[in-house]
């Protein structure tokens, strides 16, 4: 018998069927398919792969995926990193704080006090730990505000003026939707404009980079004199490529939305010297 449902069940897959579609009023014949049992398998199982991928790609690699319910936006995540910049900073300072406090401790006590440390728990203890460390970080913070204040006020007031002499121009004519802030973690400004308006390089220079990326779409910096780098980002379009030298006032780009991190038409203006952010409202007027 059970051989006789396993000879069946192979004459199954062997006979051929045709899956027809009729027009009801004409009874014409609009599309047919004929397979047999094994070939209309393999056929659905492939027809669900490729349903499945072309899915998939959809939602992995286009904007799709922020439709699907408690996927964050772009304007979420950037608050995402925000937050997690915010709370290392914090969390530095409470280490410094407790660093200050046990000093203060240790002076009062007619200890020394200690230099480089490391607060560490131990189960065993009811108090803090302290951990030398020989952090290069805080040696390099160091040995640079040592040198730092080696410096003149001379010297200090010349470095400013040469950027204060500076004729700059200004990159879009907009409004500053968002200023310069470095306790927000927010070292540059965001000026509000037309989409397409032109961005213009705000002193002369040459383009060092000029490209595309996901977060900030296209972008532009321009290298000046004086140790002085422009960056432009979220444009729609760029006007030059890396390597073009660029006059003060001259088109660079076009205003735009790109970029994962952009939430509306405007662009985003970063002005450094010497590789320290600077508020370029204070050279710039908008």
């Amino acid at each position: 018998m059970a051989r006789v449902k396993k000879e069946k069940k192979k004459r199954n897959i062997r006979n051929r069927y045709r899956f027809a579609i009729f027009n009801d009023t004409s009874h014409e014949e609009l599309f047919v398919f004929r397979a047999n049992g094994l070939a209309m398998i393999v056929s659905i199982c492939l027809a669900l792969i490729f349903i499945i991928g072309a899915v998939t790609v959809l939602i992995s690699y286009t904007p799709l995926r922020e439709f699907i319910p408690g996927y964050p936006n772009a304007q979420t995540r950037r608050a995402i990193v925000q937050n997690a910049i915010k709370a290392d900073s914090l969390e530095r300072v409470v280490k410094l704080w407790d660093y200050h406090l046990v000093n203060i401790q240790r002076v009062i006590t007619g200890q020394k006090p200690l230099e480089n440390i490391e607060f560490v728990e131990e189960g065993d203890t009811s108090g803090t730990a302290l951990k030398r460390t020989g952090a290069r970080e805080d040696s390099i913070l160091r040995e640079e505000v040592t040198r730092q204040e080696q410096f003149s006020l001379g010297s200090k007031r010349k470095s400013i003026e040469q950027i204060e002499g500076l004729h700059f121009f200004q990159p879009v004519e907009g409004v500053v939707s968002q200023s310069f802030n470095l306790a927000t973690n927010h070292p540059y400004i965001d000026i509000a404009a037309p989409k397409n308006s032109v961005v213009s390089a705000v002193l002369d220079g040459t383009v060092i980079s000029a490209g595309w990326s996901d977060e900030t779409g296209f972008t532009i910096q321009i290298q000046h004199s004086n140790d002085l780098i422009s960056i432009y980002k979220h444009n729609s379009k760029l006007l030059k490529k890396t390597g073009d030298k660029v006059k003060a006032g001259s088109a660079i780009a076009l205003v735009g939305d790109s970029g994962s991190l952009s939430t509306g038409s405007h662009l985003h203006f970063e002005l450094w010297h010497k590789g320290v952010a600077i508020d370029p409202a204070k050279y710039i007027k908008f």
